[in-house]
């Protein structure tokens, strides 16, 4: 027994026509992706803000990866209509290493300047260090009072290679140089 639908043929057909049309839509299209947004406004804020190079040497240890970072240092980015092109100052004993990366370099820099750097020149000398190095705390021995407390509150722990590594860490904190407070936060 053939079942018959309850509504005109026309209908029905018109009904067939949308679904063939309609089928497999999502019906709510999702979020955009936020960090492809992210990227977009940033690249447009920052470009705005500083020209491509100083953007690349503010960047270079992300774009280049800490690996070639210690050899190499973005210098100038030059061009006209085909492209442009961008300078690295490379140390000399590095020279052939970078040169083997030199297309995954600028294809990474590509995409971190706006696109069209087409090629990459290499000019061996001296890195200029833009960031000053950091300042090294002088470390302070431990006086007898603070190592007398430090082993006193430590003598409870029952395992002696805890205790140690314990001791160990008291020590490295209270030696770091680092200012402490004497006020009671309760």
């Amino acid at each position: 027994m053939v079942t018959r639908s309850s509504l005109d043929p026309i209908e029905e057909a018109r009904a067939r026509v949308r679904l063939r049309y309609m089928r497999a839509r999502k019906v709510h299209p999702g979020m955009p992706q936020i960090g492809l947004a992210a990227e977009r406004l940033g690249r447009k804020a920052g470009a705005k803000k500083l020209p491509a190079v100083q953007v690349l040497q503010r960047r270079w240890r992300e774009i280049a990866g800490d690996k070639l970072y210690q050899f190499c240092r973005p210098e100038k980015i030059t061009g006209g209509k085909d492209g442009r092109v961008l300078t690295l100052k490379v140390i000399p004993q590095a020279a052939p290493m970078v040169q083997h990366q030199v297309e995954t370099i600028r294809q990474r820099v590509s995409v971190a300047a706006g696109g069209d750097i087409v090629s990459i020149r290499l000019v061996q000398g001296a890195l200029t260090s833009s960031q000053p190095a950091p300042a090294r705390r002088k470390a302070r021995s431990l006086t007898a009072a603070e190592r007398k407390a430090l082993e006193a509150e430590s003598a409870r722990i029952e395992d002696a290679g805890l205790r140690a590594a314990i001791v160990a860490l008291g020590t490295a904190v209270l030696t770091a140089g680092i200012p402490s407070t004497d006020t009671d936060l309760t």
